[in-house]
């Protein structure tokens, strides 16, 4: 059977720009990895070519190579090495010469370290603040296999956001994740972050074969556990060796879901849309809905007053 061409909606604007340059130099001569490379993300070329901010990377710490083999995602998987101690201050110097307000920080998985990667995340985030505590600070972190342990350390290090992905219903984890991946494994640790007093955000893939009745009760289950902000965008096939597309849903079914999570489940946000991503514009979503419209600027002011 021949494959689904993608439709129109879902073409990408190629990186290009002044902008775009500068910031793959500070990254290449820092030999620092992001997520928006390594995943190949749709949305580089908007957001690092951007005009009207200081535009958004996600760093990807602790190397390019993941210890789990999840079906969807396109970073490779085995022969990860030693951390490089020098990463967190890498980060921060990073930060500080692209000239970012909202920093996001996510990793790869690495279930072969004795804190799976947690204290080194801790320590990029405190390296941040410790520059400029008025720098929003989101992370994507994994789920540490669920240890609570772990999880504190990276909320006792204060990020302003605490994100992690349940990233499909219940129903598809396996074969969508990675078997050490679970549903109610990231739902706790959602639920740990919410109650330490941290705004929580987490992101769905639609088109794995997701009904709506099972997305709808996800959105509840989000919500039961205190989180924030979720986002929906499409799942898109990195390669043929990678979980096949189910569809390539509309996006009025995307603006659907961002109406019942805003209007009916009360997130405090809801990004939605085929090209969305869980980073997609985080800045400037997350102080529009948190601090009621202030520029980044003034909500940098509120957080070093903190």
């Amino acid at each position: 059977m021949p494959r689904a061409r993608k439709p129109d909606w879902l073409k990408m604007r190629p990186p290009s720009g002044e902008r775009f340059t500068d910031i793959k130099r500070s990254l290449r001569e820092r030999n620092l990895n992001t997520v928006c490379e390594e995943a190949n993300c749709p949305n580089l070329g908007e957001c690092w070519s951007g005009r009207d901010g200081p535009g958004t990377a996600t760093f990807m710490l602790m190397g390019d190579r993941c210890s789990r083999g999840c079906n969807f995602c396109d970073v490779e998987t085995g022969g990860m090495g030693a951390l490089d101690p020098e990463e967190p201050e890498q980060v921060a110097d990073a930060v500080a010469d692209i000239g970012l307000d909202y920093v996001v920080l996510t990793s790869v998985d690495r279930d072969d370290l004795p804190d799976q990667g947690a204290g080194h995340f801790a320590d990029t985030i405190r390296a941040i603040k410790a520059r400029d505590a008025g720098i929003l600070v989101e992370c994507l972190i994994p789920d540490f296999r669920g240890d609570p342990a772990l999880v504190q350390q990276i909320i006792d290090a204060g990020p302003d956001v605490l994100a992690h992905n349940v990233e499909t219903v219940d129903r598809l984890q396996w074969p969508v994740r990675d078997r050490r991946a679970g549903y109610q494994q990231s739902l706790s640790v959602l639920e740990q972050a919410a109650d330490a007093g941290v705004y929580t955000k987490t992101s769905l893939m639609l088109g794995l074969g997701e009904y709506a009745h099972e997305v709808y009760q996800t959105l509840s289950d989000l919500r039961q556990v205190g989180v924030d902000v979720v986002t929906f965008g499409q799942y898109l096939q990195p390669s043929r060796s990678h979980l096949e597309v189910s569809e390539y849903v509309h996006p009025d079914v995307f603006d659907t879901w961002q109406r019942v999570a805003e209007e009916e489940f009360d997130f405090a946000y809801c990004a939605s849309g085929p090209m969305v991503r869980s980073s997609y514009k985080a800045g400037e979503l997350f102080v529009e809905a948190v601090f009621e419209g202030q520029s980044v600027e003034d909500a940098r002011r509120l957080a070093r007053s903190d």
